[in-house]
């Protein structure tokens, strides 16, 4: 029996009922943690005119498209429905930070301050910050990275709020999350397989911005 069929079978007798959320679940072992889901993202570093502020366009998470997890029986599949994430991003208090890593220190934009939007459609949770600050130290420390490739992935901190075990209990379900107070991160590795992101230059709005940016990329 190999792994995930024997995880399966460890799972089927443990789990109560099949809308329980998986136990000691990777990334979210603690009770009351939030879960994490990563993605890889294909980073496109566009400039336009000679440097200023980034505009940052990615995907969060994809849905309807399995990635591995574990809980502490053993490997399983992950999806996250389509829609979601819909009461959760309809928050009229909506908090939710961009950030580097799930350092909640580290952020590059915020909802509550209208430099970062989230939209769900069909796809997943698309993620814009239309303008970066190039003087942060977090942004001028991200944009080598990004543009060399060397980090080219995201994730999304979010609390599972509903979700349900396939009747083999290989497959977990998300079918309600709620992201408020979590996050959405530029990431090293992920699990999911596929997502957007792009970061572009936008016409400085000073000398200074300008110098910081090209001091940025020239590192």
């Amino acid at each position: 029996m190999n792994d995930r069929a024997a995880a399966a079978a460890e799972r089927a007798q443990h789990v109560r009922q099949r809308s329980d959320r998986p136990s000691q679940r990777r990334s979210g072992e603690h009770a009351g943690s939030r879960a994490l889901a990563r993605v890889p993202a294909a980073i496109d570093l566009r400039e336009q005119g000679d440097g200023g502020s980034l505009e940052f366009l990615g995907r969060a998470t994809i849905y309807e498209r399995g990635y591995e997890m574990w809980d502490m029986w053993g490997p399983y599949t992950e999806i996250v429905s389509a829609g979601a994430g819909a009461d959760s991003l309809a928050r009229a208090d909506l908090d939710v930070p961009l950030v580097l890593g799930h350092d909640q220190l580290r952020r590059l934009a915020r909802t509550t301050t209208g430099t970062l939007e989230l939209v769900e459609d069909d796809s997943g949770l698309s993620v814009r910050a239309p303008s970066l600050d190039p003087a942060d130290y977090d942004v001028a420390y991200i944009v080598p990275k990004l543009r060399a490739g060397l980090i080219d992935e995201m994730s999304f901190a979010f609390r599972i709020d509903a979700g349900q075990w396939s009747p083999d209990y290989t497959e977990y379900r998300i079918t309600r999350y709620d992201i408020h107070r979590g996050d959405v991160a530029i990431v090293g590795y992920g699990a999911n397989p596929a997502t957007e992101a792009a970061l572009r230059e936008k016409p400085a709005t000073s000398s200074r911005a300008r110098a910081l940016l090209e001091l940025a990329l020239a590192r």
